[in-house]
């Protein structure tokens, strides 16, 4: 099993920053892919920035990139989200999600087998 806690959420003005922070444990030598999904109230679940545990691969939403970075500390077994410039319509519940398996889109919701329990992101005008 891995366990997933997320922190670093707030309420930010536009233009803003904030990081995202996921300490990982359990039974984490096997993870492929670990990343960060959002959802707003009404809408369904968005993949938003991914990294490959074996390779220096990282995916965005082309939403976020160039203001969002996604990093990992292996030796502290964390995960951040770097967002600067923020804007309102990333105002959402942000998760951290980690799954074993491949064969599907890094960014689709159903590959990943953990997730944490979220952390919320206010962005006002």
């Amino acid at each position: 099993q891995v366990q997933l806690v997320e922190s670093g959420g707030g309420s930010v003005q536009t233009g803003g920053s904030l990081r995202l922070s996921c300490e990982v444990s359990g039974y984490s030598y096997s993870i492929l892919y670990m990343g960060w999904f959002r959802q707003a109230p009404g809408k369904e679940r968005e993949g938003v920035a991914f990294i490959w545990q074996r390779r220096t691969n990282t995916w965005y939403d082309p939403s976020v990139k160039g203001r969002f970075t996604i990093s990992q500390d292996n030796a502290k077994n964390m995960l951040y989200l770097q967002m600067n410039s923020l804007k309102p319509e990333d105002t959402a519940m942000y998760y951290c999600a980690a799954t074993r398996r491949s064969g599907g889109a890094v960014y689709a919701p159903s590959l990943y087998d953990y997730w944490g329990q979220g952390t919320q992101v206010t962005v006002s005008s």
